[in-house]
């Protein structure tokens, strides 16, 4: 297998996109200030009758990568490809939440809850439930986002790529990841906040998930110049013949 580039090139890319993934919803629980980050003073705005600031899950980190890798994996390796490894980073993703929920319920050692008490942290045993105990709203809502903004950028990568017989790469990873991006902010709020528990209202769902998508809509217009990068450096691994070949059996499939 090590000598099969293609299966070289698969392989790689599939641990950094499911890597990625993984780590994404597990770090997703906190929410963080994207301005004061920045050292910046909040931006405050009105949408819908709800007062909104860019506080953004960190989760927002890491799936602009996941979508850029699920475009240049569709790319190489079509629509199979792509279905492969989302099922597998959701069947991953399930395992660890599952080894997750059972070493919540482990009896912690006496010693263990209070160690770091001295540095604001009075129950161990609290903490590592709240930060990793996510609620089985979120998880679900998360892991169905995925899935369907996967398939979606899929299909519209795919069509733009025939329109423009393989032309203007950045039209085709960029457009396919705005529209699934913009598909994934919603579900995920919807599920894991609207027929939730937290049941918020439709206006700061709409306020909410169209803040995170303006997020989004950014970064995937910044990482544009990555794409082409990353098609650099793998042609190059590829060699220009093989690399046809897989693009053109990719859009066939």
């Amino acid at each position: 297998m090590l000598k099969n580039k293609s299966a070289v090139l698969f392989f790689i890319l599939g641990i950094i996109f499911v890597t990625n993934a993984i780590l994404a919803e597990f770090i997703g629980v906190k929410i963080f200030a994207f301005e004061s980050s920045l050292g910046l003073d909040d931006f405050e705005w009105t949408l819908f009758g709800e007062t909104v600031s860019l506080d953004l899950t960190a989760g927002v980190l890491l799936w602009p990568v996941v979508f850029v890798l699920t475009d240049v994996i569709n790319e190489y390796f079509g629509k199979r490809g792509v279905r492969v490894l989302s099922f597998t980073a959701v069947g991953i993703i399930i395992y660890s939440f599952v080894i997750v929920f059972l070493a919540i319920r482990l009896q912690p050692a006496e010693f263990w809850v209070g160690q770091y008490a001295t540095q604001g942290v009075p129950d161990m045993q609290a903490a590592f439930g709240a930060i990793f105990g996510q609620s089985s709203w979120i998880i679900v809502g998360s892991l169905v986002a995925f899935l369907v903004g996967q398939f979606l950028d899929v299909i519209v990568f795919q069509a733009i790529n025939r329109k423009t017989n393989q032309k203007m790469i950045w039209l085709r990873a960029t457009g396919s990841t705005l529209v699934s991006q913009f598909v994934d902010s919603f579900v995920v709020l919807y599920i894991a906040f609207v027929i939730g528990p937290a049941h918020w209202s439709i206006s700061l769902f709409l306020a909410v998930g169209l803040t995170n998508y303006t997020y989004k809509f950014v970064v995937a217009v910044v990482l544009t110049p990555v794409i082409y990068w990353a098609h650099h450096l793998i042609d190059r691994f590829l060699g220009v013949e093989l690399a046809e070949q897989m693009k053109l059996k990719a859009m066939e499939n």
